[in-house]
């Protein structure tokens, strides 16, 4: 069975994704192809990012109202987890010129069944798009992945690379773009 890959791009409001943070863990779960449970683990997370300053959403939504994929962030602050093992990774100077003012990119996904039609790229625009802050930043596991090549097709470039965040075995590279982000290479087509 063919599934229709097109999806609307929306932003969501902090009640928005409250109300829908169930769904959106568990496209947490499988795009990551974390274990059954993941998502339930990392609920309360999701929900208490939501009254973060600075606080934005996106969602992938097909015509049926399907969340096919998500993305939030928040401004990133001395004091959030993220944000202070960021600050130790890059050392001070780098820190200081990316962390300062910062968008803290915390989570981008979709659904794998809509993977690889544009779906990411088009959070990651419609997010970035109203993003105050004048630079952005995230984390993601190395490796050849989509995600890490549509990060670098976006002008995202390595902060620091193998970076291991406690209770994660695997390397991460901290990842920042000055934004508006500026498109190295165009989507590929499905």
């Amino acid at each position: 069975m063919r599934v229709d890959q097109r999806t609307r791009i929306v932003h969501w409001s902090p009640a928005q994704m409250r109300q829908r943070v169930d769904e959106a863990m568990s496209v947490y779960e499988s795009a990551m192809a974390y274990p059954v449970g993941t998502g339930t683990q990392r609920r309360d997370h999701a929900v208490a990012h939501t009254s973060l300053p600075g606080y934005r959403a996106s969602a992938a939504l097909t015509s049926g109202d399907e969340l096919a994929g998500f993305g939030y962030g928040y401004r990133s602050l001395p004091g959030q987890w993220w944000h202070d093992q960021v600050r130790a990774a890059l050392g001070p100077e780098l820190a200081a010129a990316w962390l300062r003012d910062g968008f803290e990119l915390c989570e981008l996904h979709v659904r794998p069944r809509y993977q690889g039609y544009g779906t990411g790229r088009r959070l990651l625009l419609a997010l970035a798009g109203v993003v105050p802050q004048p630079r952005i930043l995230l984390s993601t596991p190395e490796g050849p992945t989509r995600a890490w090549r549509l990060y670098l097709d976006m002008g995202f470039v390595a902060l620091a690379r193998g970076h291991h965040f406690p209770g994660d075995n695997r390397p991460f590279g901290i990842l920042g773009a000055q934004l508006p982000l500026s498109v190295t290479r165009p989507a590929r087509q499905a």
